[in-house]
């Protein structure tokens, strides 16, 4: 997990992203959580390195050719090690490589890129959870299907 400084042309960077993009289909928090994404992305991107090409499937591209889905939450606290890191059950036909984890805070003043992993295995390691089904080991309603897998099972890198 590394600590990431927002910096102004992040925020100047998603917030002109987030106007451009509008509500996204499907969004948990009907287009809330727009900038928050856009600064999680740009903080993978600091981190990973590559070119940021947002399309459904994909947020960035590595120097590999790799492609990288960006996934973001907001939180007041530091994350640790046990929390989750998910992705939506109706996201799994995304055409991406890999999934990038990153915790924001709520003030948008800095994040934690957590780690990635390869899109093949997330999905072979992540536990499957039902919307309404609680989350024994936070006790979590979930919102919506998704797969979690803890930050401390991440990857540093690719």
């Amino acid at each position: 997990m590394q600590e990431v400084l927002v910096t102004h042309e992040m925020l100047a960077k998603a917030q002109d992203k987030a106007i451009e993009l509008g509500k996204l289909n499907n969004s948990i928090t009907s287009g809330a959580g727009n900038f928050a994404g856009f600064i999680g992305e740009q903080i993978a991107l600091s981190v990973l390195g590559g070119s940021w090409d947002n399309s459904y499937d994909y947020d960035l591209i590595l120097e590999d050719g790799s492609s990288v889905d960006v996934k973001t939450k907001r939180t007041s606290v530091t994350p640790l090690p046990d929390y989750d890191c998910s992705v939506a059950a109706y996201n799994t036909k995304q055409k991406c490589d890999a999934y990038a984890f990153v915790r924001i805070l709520n003030d948008m003043s800095k994040g934690w890129f957590l780690g990635v992993m390869s899109k093949e295995e997330y999905f072979d390691k992540a536990n499957f959870l039902s919307k309404g089904d609680v989350d024994t080991s936070n006790g979590y309603i979930v919102k919506a299907s998704c797969y979690n897998m803890k930050i401390k099972d991440l990857k540093d890198s690719l």
